[in-house]
């Protein structure tokens, strides 16, 4: 039962509502200041004390892939005090040199970097370096002299690329055959892909065992316009063709309506890399035979805790290696991510 309140009557009345009420809201604000926390931001997570700007210029923002990276990134970093600026190259190294230049205007925190071209853009991130912005680069390495890059956080390119050679074996069986490559040999990452992908065919071959003969390798672009043109072009030029290994994904998916046009879907069978939703969707309906998988959501993570440990002066690894996975039609059929 509560206390009842008895007021005076008369003219003292209001008065005494005015101390009363005064008195509440003295005593609901006594206390130390941190029993009343502080409005959270979106997300529940406490606001992270200012760490400056990191500037991201991804490859391109058409490819899922990049997007996921750029995203991550910017969730990641606004938990760290940092803001983010993502931008797209468009895989033109001039629009991306020009980023990077207003990176360093503005005077950000870090720089990262999916190099459109890891030997032309030395000279703008040598710029960044004068400048005394660490530079660290995502999924495409510049392993150029002259530059100076705080670490490199990519896929396992290279042993992806073998795992991609096994997939064609696997999936040409003893009868062996012809095959295609769909290239984007601007991207240093996909020239890792092809040298694991020739290795482990070359490696097979020497064996003496069903031969598989890699009788062209084309420019896709890394997108489905380039990669369905390519292997249009490569039906054409050899008509007994068995298999295609595309780069990524849209390349894949490129490759696999040629051949749906062509009708040759029975006769080809392709092996991508990446791992999109769209792709490992294409692996479950059998229209791909494998991808080897990458996670660009660990390459987002591991990008903004390497910046915070080298803003502490921590000494980091030239590069950091997250391996791939290889993803089959049964995989898929257990993906609860797909229709």
């Amino acid at each position: 039962m509560s206390p009842r309140v008895f007021f005076p009557s008369g003219r003292l009345k209001p008065l005494f509502l005015t101390l009363f009420t005064g008195l509440l809201a003295f005593l609901a604000g006594c206390g130390p200041s941190g029993d009343r926390p502080a409005a959270a931001p979106a997300g529940g997570a406490a606001p992270a004390k200012s760490q400056g700007t990191i500037g991201v210029s991804l490859l391109t923002l058409d490819n899922p892939f990049f997007k996921v990276i750029g995203d991550t990134i910017t969730t990641e970093g606004r938990r760290q005090g940092y803001e983010t600026i993502v931008v797209s190259g468009d895989k033109d190294v001039a629009k991306q040199g020009n980023q990077i230049k207003d990176f360093i205007v503005k005077k950000v925190s870090a720089i990262v970097l999916s190099p459109c071209d890891s030997k032309a853009i030395i000279p703008v991130i040598q710029e960044a370096n004068a400048a005394g912005i660490p530079v660290f680069t995502v999924d495409i390495p510049c392993n150029e002299p002259g530059v100076k890059i705080a670490t490199q956080i990519a896929t396992d390119n290279y042993g992806g690329g073998k795992e991609a050679g096994v997939a064609m074996i696997e999936a040409l069986g003893e009868a062996g055959g012809q095959v295609a490559i769909l290239h984007f040999k601007q991207a240093e990452s996909c020239l890792l892909r092809v040298k694991g992908f020739r290795e482990v065919i070359d490696a097979h071959n020497a064996k003496g065992r069903a031969r598989i003969e890699m009788v062209t390798e084309l420019e896709s672009g890394g997108a489905k316009d380039m990669g369905y043109k390519a292997a249009e072009d490569a039906l054409q030029a050899h008509p007994a063709l068995r298999g295609i290994f595309a780069i990524n994904d849209p390349a894949a998916l490129g490759a696999r309506a040629a051949l749906e046009k062509a009708g040759k879907t029975q006769q080809v069978l392709i092996v991508g890399f990446d791992g999109q939703p769209e792709g490992r969707q294409a692996i479950k309906d059998g229209k791909i035979y494998a991808d080897p998988i990458q996670f660009p959501d660990q390459m987002g993570v591991q990008m903004v805790a390497a910046i915070v440990r080298h803003s502490k002066g921590e000494t980091l690894p030239p590069q950091m290696l997250i391996p791939t996975q290889l993803y089959r039609r049964s995989d898929g059929q257990k993906d609860p991510a797909l229709k």
